[in-house]
């Protein structure tokens, strides 16, 4: 579990992090007696539309990792909002894609569950960018969706020019003008900046049903301790080979212990496809596995307040977004 962090708010819209605990959660405030409005909200989209942003800009912690790269979630992520209205349990999901190998189709599999037995949708869109057929795909998918359906047109602080295709895709899949659209509605949001994120909220809230906390009020996400280094890892990899081999990577956590003192282990394999990419991951004399190193234990001694010793391997394995033994112990469960 992660906790809420214990200190002075600040902007997620960069890398830099603030301090989160992660241990087995502690009761710090009883239930409400009285019911409020709690649920589940499923936050879907195609890649890179700023999903992952808006969730950290919401929870006020980061919680899921951020990249250029489209497809960096990988598995969906639950980030908690807790205050005196009540408690919603966001869901962050992969982006809707067309799939080709064991990986893709577990994500999209994973987009699908998200919005199954949810009590609330925020769809979000990237209005500076044309829809295309992926955009298609997800309207149909949300055509039938029982529940409330709140559209993010996200990155309103970049150049809107393609709103009206967002409008018209809505409107000609639901066969319905927008004004006449029964628990639907469109709010301009900048995940980056933080802009109309409160009234999202605000908006969702007064979708939900009443009921009882699902998390103790201090816990901001239900991610293990070893994603959440391996997603650490995964976004310093990302943000240093930015294009030229992100969706051959995988991490996995062999080791992940306490020492003498205030210290953290940890011991990672970065498996990628082929030993070309080994040398890209490593770099010249070790230097670019040096800096992947360096980048992601100052923010997991910050994230686990604990000072922390990593040791990173990197292997070729050929294929693995197709080897259903791997993607199974790497935590992505695949329907054969």
């Amino acid at each position: 579990m992660v906790k809420r962090a214990k200190v002075n708010k600040a902007k997620i819209n960069k890398t830099k992090v603030k301090k989160v605990k992660v241990e087995a959660p502690v009761i710090e405030k009883a239930q409400p007696e009285a019911l409020l409005k709690c649920g589940f909200v499923s936050i879907i989209g195609r890649p890179n539309t700023g999903k992952s942003t808006l969730l950290n800009q919401i929870v006020g912690e980061k919680v899921a990792i951020v990249s250029p790269i489209p497809q960096t979630t990988r598995t969906a992520i639950r980030g908690i909002l807790t205050d005196e209205r009540g408690q919603i349990v966001f869901v962050d999901t992969p982006g809707w894609h067309s799939g080709r190998d064991g990986l893709d189709r577990f994500m999209n599999k994973s987009c699908q569950n998200s919005i199954e037995g949810v009590d609330c949708v925020v769809y979000v869109v990237d209005t500076s960018r044309a829809v295309g057929p992926e955009e298609e795909q997800i309207a149909q998918r949300l055509k039938h969706v029982k529940v409330p359906i709140v559209m993010a047109l996200n990155k309103t602080d970049l150049r809107s020019k393609y709103l009206h295709q967002y409008l018209e895709l809505w409107e000609t899949t639901r066969q319905q003008k927008l004004d006449t659209m029964k628990d639907f509605v469109m709010i301009p949001v900048s995940g980056r900046s933080g802009t109309q994120v409160d009234k999202l909220v605000d908006v969702v809230f007064d979708f939900l049903p009443l009921g009882h906390f699902f998390y103790e009020t201090d816990i901001v996400s239900d991610m293990s301790q070893k994603q959440l280094v391996s997603d650490i890892i995964r976004e310093k990899l990302f943000l240093l080979t930015r294009e030229e081999l992100p969706h051959s990577i995988a991490v996995v956590i062999d080791e992940l212990r306490p020492v003498k003192g205030k210290t953290t282990r940890i011991r990672a394999v970065i498996y990628v496809e082929r030993d070309s990419q080994k040398e890209i991951v490593i770099g010249a004399k070790g230097q670019m596995l040096k800096k992947v190193g360096t980048m992601a234990r100052e923010e997991l001694e910050v994230l686990l307040e604990t000072k922390v010793f990593i040791e990173l391997h990197v292997k070729a394995r050929k294929d693995w977004r197709d080897d259903h033994g791997m993607l199974a112990d790497m935590g992505y469960i695949l329907e054969l």
